[in-house]
């Protein structure tokens, strides 16, 4: 079975409160529950982690190598200023999928630059929450590509 992990970063622990019209209403153990349905109706296992701390990411993203096909990363804040995920998410090799629940492009023009997408297979951003069902979705076709 196709084993992925999706990585959440800073902030995303309180979808659901903060800036609805932006993120919408439901909370990242919402997503987790409808995400791990869809990925099991996709013969797909999906592992979740979310953290406010850049370094407990990189070193889940560094153990992830060894035992996961695949990793969708929403990075939040730290897609804008992260070199150690840039660093990290480019020694894996495993197909990687860059996810933002908003269109990142049409929000102010700091978040227009990403670290992460010069090491990730694809994007998808400003789908809201269904993006993440898209990218396991996306990064089952890359795995068996």
């Amino acid at each position: 079975m196709i084993k992925i992990i999706i990585l959440n970063g800073p902030n995303l622990n309180l979808l659901g409160e903060r800036e609805k019209n932006q993120y919408g209403t439901e909370t990242l153990k919402d997503i987790e529950k409808s995400c791990k349905k869809f990925a099991e109706k996709n013969q797909v296992k999906v592992d979740f982690f979310q953290s406010n701390i850049e370094g407990e990411l990189v070193e889940k993203i560094q153990q992830s190598r060894n035992i996961y096909n695949g990793l969708i990363i929403n990075a939040g804040g730290y897609t804008h200023t992260s070199v150690a995920i840039h660093d990290a998410l480019k020694i894996i090799r495993i197909p990687i999928i860059e996810l933002h629940i908003s269109n990142i492009y049409n929000r102010e023009e700091f978040r227009h630059k990403s670290l992460i997408s010069k090491v990730a297979n694809g994007i998808i951003c400003g789908f809201g929450t269904e993006g993440y069902e898209m990218a396991v979705n996306a990064i089952k076709k890359l795995i068996k590509q």
